[in-house]
């Protein structure tokens, strides 16, 4: 999935010393550090937040993170409009706990990103500005109760792929938060499929309806991977460190290969007339993705754009009075603290 930069204040090192032996003794500290950074990303091993860091790998995470994060809550809205229109009160429920679990992800995700030295308010401003991004495929409309079954089995399914290699991403904290993720990740895609599943075996009606979800959600989700390796400005940085482990054309390749045969399972047709078996490669071959409807939706030209943001900018500034009341009580609760303590 695409990210983009987030400007953090550039102090990778110390104010500039004023003599040569400082000087050089300065450029040896900086030396040694480099050097131990980069023999614990040779040795697999996790960086914490107490420990030194490039200060352009910590932008690069809370880039990444904070996207991540955006993506998860941005991605409770389309569902969020169909929990009262679901076909059941089973449905419903299942429904509000995935949202419930989506809210939660981004709550993880948050929170590591914090440990970066990032507040939760630069990345929220950064959100509602415009400055930083979510996932593109949060821009598209769901128009029916079958676009809650593809999303969860797509959407999620894409999610999963992206995501299990990010539980040994090198940053430790970013890296635990994903285990948990994943795991709630598989429910929320088996979910999906059970509702694709449903409508594929009900009447001639759900079915067209399930293949109608099908047909709209395929090429965004393809997309959602982000641009192909050879175009993808962070990829190759990001996997040198450790943050990404696979690229993001075997990751698509990845689920191409393993969603084929779950469609065929429903008897949906995947709409791509070039998808065909490549015996000789082991993969699937498929057709030429339509990269300028990539770019527009991620430069704010796709279907929901503005509307997701507006919903997200709005909500937050309603939601104001929480957090003020929730500050309010927390300083009464210290104050009361101190005098107990007095």
């Amino acid at each position: 999935m695409y990210t983009q930069a987030i400007d953090l204040p550039d102090n990778d090192r110390p104010d500039e010393p004023k003599s040569l032996e400082a000087a050089k003794t300065a450029a040896a500290a900086n030396a040694a550090r480099d050097r131990a950074f980069e023999a614990a990303i040779a040795n697999d091993r996790k960086i914490e937040p107490q420990d030194w860091m490039p200060e352009a790998y910590r932008r690069t995470l809370v880039r990444q993170i904070s996207q991540h994060a955006h993506s998860e809550v941005v991605g409770m809205l389309p569902e969020g409009n169909w929990v009262t229109r679901a076909p059941s009160l089973k449905r419903k429920a299942i429904l509000l706990a995935k949202i419930q679990d989506e809210g939660g992800h981004g709550l993880y995700l948050y929170s590591a990103a914090e440990t970066l030295g990032t507040s939760r308010a630069q990345m929220l401003d950064a959100l509602h500005s415009g400055k930083a991004k979510y996932s593109s495929i949060f821009n598209y409309p769901a128009l029916t109760w079958a676009d809650m079954g593809a999303i969860g089995w797509l959407v999620d399914g894409a999610a999963i792929m992206n995501q299990v290699p990010l539980c040994r991403c090198s940053y430790g904290p970013y890296a635990r938060a994903m285990i948990r993720i994943c795991k709630e990740e598989s429910f929320h895609q088996r979910q999906g499929y059970d509702i694709m599943l449903s409508l594929a075996r009900g009447t001639q009606a759900q079915k067209a309806m399930a293949q109608d979800a099908l047909n709209r959600w395929w090429w965004p989700v393809v997309m959602m991977f982000g641009p192909s390796d050879k175009d993808s400005v962070h990829s190759g940085q990001s996997m040198a460190w450790g943050i990404k482990r696979i690229t993001n054309d075997d990751l698509r390749q990845k689920f191409i290969d393993a969603t084929i045969p779950q469609a065929e399972l429903l008897g949906l047709t995947v709409p791509d007339p070039d998808l065909k078996w490549n015996e000789e490669r082991g993969h699937y071959d498929h057709g030429e993705i339509d990269w300028s409807e990539f770019w527009a939706v991620v430069n704010g030209d796709g279907p929901c754009n503005r509307e997701r943001l507006k919903a997200r900018v709005a909500a937050h500034e309603n939601g104001g009075w929480v957090r003020e009341a929730a500050l309010a009580h927390a300083r009464k609760q210290a104050e009361r603290a101190q005098r107990a303590a007095a």
